[in-house]
């Protein structure tokens, strides 16, 4: 009775784990949409910025205030060393994905960061040579050429906005490169990563920001009807991007990797769902066939990783800070906890 009851318990617990981070993750990428949309608040550089000290305050309150996370000490020439190349990367990526949801829809910004798996492996096979098995390549092709069609066929088609989700992606796969080689030995979670990287990250976009579009927010400012609601809106979308960061926490911790691969490509259907209810953005047919072939490779791709995690490396294989734990390279989820904020 009570094993049916911890059972029961632990389905529950890892439902309501996935919901509340799919509701934190769709509003926080409508909220983003809406501020440059509706709002008229065209500053991407701005409104990261606004998510980073939003970030850097949630982290530090959760972890030094109500320590509801322990904190991972860090030698102060690492931070130097290894976090700041990483918070740089970490800047670029989100500001990248901020720009592109500024010229495109939420549903083709959506389909293009699905190309990320594929982004990756091709990087680490260019630059550390690494072996993949082939069923990792099969499962890739499905995901290029849902991209593929899905580009072909958006109405909402910008270049500007494409090649920003695209680069976006790019930046993804290298951080996650970067975070082999320049983390191990650190077992981050996705708090104390923000803890670390989210101030680098202010101070490396706050002046660019002020400069580039320091003086179009002040003109923002002038001539906006309603500032002061539009500014709660802007300033809560930063409160929820951290509120997303600790919700990925909690659902990594709540779920299997396959639950969470599979949780993962539904919450961009869902998101996709939901700009489409709200914004009203034209899709066609085959744009939408293309959307859901990526995300059947996408699935395919995290249930191939998954088969090959579980086999046991070659005997004798020499342990280093770049080996894979497995036969073939553990490669991310599509929605990794490091690649999933906005």
């Amino acid at each position: 009775m009570e094993e049916s009851v911890l059972c029961q318990w632990s389905v529950f617990r890892s439902l309501l784990a996935i919901l509340q981070w799919w509701g934190f993750n769709v509003t926080v990428i409508i909220m983003n949409k809406w501020i440059f949309q509706k709002l008229d608040f065209k500053f991407p550089l701005s409104v990261s910025c606004v998510h980073f000290i939003c970030s850097s305050i949630g982290a530090y309150i959760v972890i030094k205030v109500l320590k509801l996370k322990p904190l991972i000490t860090v030698d102060p020439e690492d931070r130097w060393r290894r976090i700041f190349p990483m918070s740089f990367v970490f800047c670029v990526n989100i500001v990248l994905g901020n720009v592109s949801l500024r010229y495109i829809p939420v549903s083709f910004m959506q389909t293009i960061k699905s190309f990320t798996p594929a982004t990756t492996v091709v990087l680490q096979w260019l630059v550390w040579r690494k072996y993949f098995d082939w069923r990792i390549w099969a499962s890739l092709v499905p995901i290029v050429g849902g991209i593929l069609l899905t580009s072909v066929t958006e109405l909402s088609f910008n270049m500007f906005g494409f090649s920003a989700a695209l680069l976006g992606c790019l930046a993804t796969s290298t951080k996650t490169i970067l975070a082999e080689s320049l983390l191990h030995g650190y077992k981050f979670d996705s708090i104390n990563t923000v803890y670390y990287m989210a101030p680098f990250a202010t101070m490396i976009l706050g002046i660019p920001a002020m400069l580039l579009e320091g003086n179009g927010v002040l003109d923002w400012f002038n001539t906006h009807q309603s500032v002061v609601p539009a500014l709660i809106i802007i300033f809560t979308s930063g409160v929820l991007a951290f509120c997303l960061n600790f919700s990925i926490f909690y659902v990594i911790h709540s779920t299997t990797a396959v639950t969470f691969n599979v949780a993962g490509n539904l919450k961009v259907a869902v998101a996709v769902l939901v700009s489409w209810l709200i914004f009203r953005n034209p899709i066609s047919a085959l744009n939408a066939v293309g959307c859901g072939i990526t995300l059947v490779g996408c699935t395919f791709y995290g249930y191939v990783r998954h088969l090959l995690s579980q086999q046991p490396p070659p005997p004798g294989t020499p342990r280093t800070p770049r080996t894979p734990r497995n036969l073939m390279e553990l490669l991310p989820l599509v929605n990794d906890k490091l690649d999933d904020k906005v």
